[in-house]
């Protein structure tokens, strides 16, 4: 009985380390620059998924128009278990409906893993803007008005762009959508007074607030953030209708190996379990699912349910990416 006792729990310690897969490091692909909201949440991701398979998992950011360039090289990966996706619902549920050509159907064309975390989207302005609050900015923001606010996003088709789109779409107001190559460089302007207004995650806002250059105005939480309780929700401000959030998630290529996906799978529900993984995505501003909204068949459910309701919004608002 002794032996049996020690054997049991060697294995259980050891699960990963006796198990064939994973042999060698693991790539995550990120479709987006690095020092995004995406990127941010990937390479925390990354650090403690390695720990828990006992191999390294590697981000490779693959930049570009929507994530497009990213989302190709994907689709282009073996399906042998090294290469993962960790990208957000731009990838699995607007590209599709903004990039016709790309032939990329995440409901049909992915082996999903799992979401990792649903992150608020945060309106903040420039300390230079002058603009103490949300009902500040809507009243300079005349629809027939000659000069137009400078609104950064992180590039065409990202959540940043889309969230700003839906944004000016449910205010009624217009501004100058100004194009960056990722949300940093987005951010890094706002701070200098360059940018006017930036609708991005709260991964990178809150942060970015810490300094002062900066005034957040607005969160789409239900509640307002521990990290953040000076900033009221948009429904709270007097716009409850924008109250969209960016969910995140893991997937693999199609037709990878059930048994390799089962290994993620279960190691990424760990990873969830974590108190340090869960202290960090709070400190964030973002939540991580609980036990009954992950794995792979909730995943496939929700982006079932969220790409038509992206394609309405793309429609309707006559969102175009050239």
């Amino acid at each position: 009985m002794f032996k049996i006792v020690i054997a049991t729990s060697i294995f259980s310690a050891s699960f990963y380390a006796l198990a064939e897969y994973p042999a060698k490091p693991i790539t995550m692909l990120v479709p987006y620059a690095a020092g995004g909201s995406t990127d941010v949440l990937a390479r925390a991701t990354a650090d403690h998924l390695s720990r828990k398979l006992g191999k390294a998992v590697i981000v490779e950011n693959i930049g570009g128009v929507g994530g497009v360039p990213g989302i190709m090289k994907f689709m282009r990966a073996p399906n042998d278990g090294y290469y993962l996706m960790f990208s957000n619902m731009g990838s699995y549920a607007i590209a599709n409906n903004l990039y016709k050509s790309l032939n990329f159907d995440a409901r049909t064309q992915i082996e999903a893993i799992g979401i990792v975390a649903d992150v608020p989207m945060m309106l903040a302005a420039s300390k230079a803007s002058g603009f103490k609050n949300l009902n500040e900015l809507l009243a300079s923001m005349k629809p027939e008005g000659a000069k137009l606010l400078n609104l950064g996003n992180g590039g065409p088709g990202g959540t940043s762009h889309i969230g700003s789109e839906y944004f000016l779409y449910v205010s009624k107001k217009k501004a100058l959508q100004v194009p960056y190559k990722g949300t940093g460089p987005a951010i890094t302007d706002l701070m200098a007074g360059t940018t006017d207004i930036v609708i991005d995650q709260t991964t990178t806002l809150i942060p970015a607030s810490k300094g002062g250059r900066i005034l957040p105005l607005a969160v789409t939480s239900d509640k307002r953030l521990s990290e953040a309780p000076d900033v009221p929700t948009f429904r709270e401000a007097g716009l409850p209708e924008f109250d969209i959030s960016v969910w995140n998630a893991i997937s693999a290529p199609k037709n990878t190996p059930r048994d390799k996906i089962e290994v993620i799978v279960k190691a990424l529900n760990e990873v969830l379990n974590d108190k340090d993984f869960r202290k960090s995505m709070e400190n964030a501003g973002a939540s991580v699912p609980e036990i009954g909204k992950r794995g792979p068949i909730e995943m496939q459910k929700l982006i079932a349910a969220e790409v038509p309701k992206f394609q309405k919004l793309i429609r309707e608002a006559h969102i175009v990416v050239n």
